[in-house]
């Protein structure tokens, strides 16, 4: 028995001996384990009222663009709500998207150059390939309307998803027509037809346009 307890008495001694030396370690480690839960959920709550906040700004945003005939006072708020998605949610796909409503509040205002400049700017910075390809297809558009008609068909050269295919072809077409290249026009506009069919997409307007070229000359 008396072995027993000098053994319990030895463990107990060498047992307090180890806290003493790595008690205070044990409970850093475990405080900082809480602490960096506490902040991972801190983080992921944050997240996600920053998510719901950008949702509801767009929702906003949206609501105010879709106005048939906006005033100066409405273009001016929604400059604003565009900038303020831009600067308190930047990267998101919110403010992508705000900042392709920046471009057409350019067209609506007249500003073609205001609108080719943010959308220039715009291809060269998203890294989200569908509102890259919509961009080019709105700053091919933006560059006919100036004229530039080989630089919209520069634009259309670089990469366009598959679901925008059809509407490039479109306007592919438009700036051949432009060219006076009926040939070339001809062939973008049916093309654009048979993407449009291949993705059931409605394209109004196209065969309307093949009807303007006249006859295929078959010499």
């Amino acid at each position: 028995m008396a072995e027993l307890i000098t053994s319990e008495d030895e463990q107990l001694e060498t047992l307090k001996r180890w806290w003493k030396e790595y008690g205070k370690a044990i409970i850093a480690g475990i405080v900082l384990a809480g602490a960096g839960v506490f902040a991972w959920n801190a983080w992921q709550d944050y997240q996600t009222s920053q998510a719901e906040a950008a949702s509801q700004r767009y929702q906003q945003l949206t609501m105010l663009m879709q106005q048939p005939q906006m005033s100066a006072e409405q273009r001016e708020q929604a400059t604003t709500m565009i900038d303020g998605l831009e600067s308190e949610h930047g990267g998101t796909l919110y403010a992508e998207l705000a900042e392709l409503m920046r471009a057409r509040l350019a067209v609506d205002a007249d500003d073609l150059e205001g609108a080719r400049d943010t959308l220039s700017s715009f291809i060269d910075g998203s890294e989200h390939a569908y509102l890259n390809g919509l961009a080019r297809l709105n700053l091919a558009r933006v560059q006919l309307a100036l004229d530039n008609v080989e630089g919209a068909l520069t634009t259309l050269e670089g990469d366009i998803p598959t679901a925008l295919e059809a509407q490039a072809a479109e306007i592919s077409g438009d700036a051949h027509a432009a060219l006076d290249q009926p040939g070339e026009a001809r062939q973008a506009y049916q093309d654009a037809l048979a993407r449009a069919e291949e993705q059931d997409q409605p394209l109004s307007g196209v065969r309307l346009k093949l009807d303007n070229l006249g006859v295929e000359d078959a010499s």
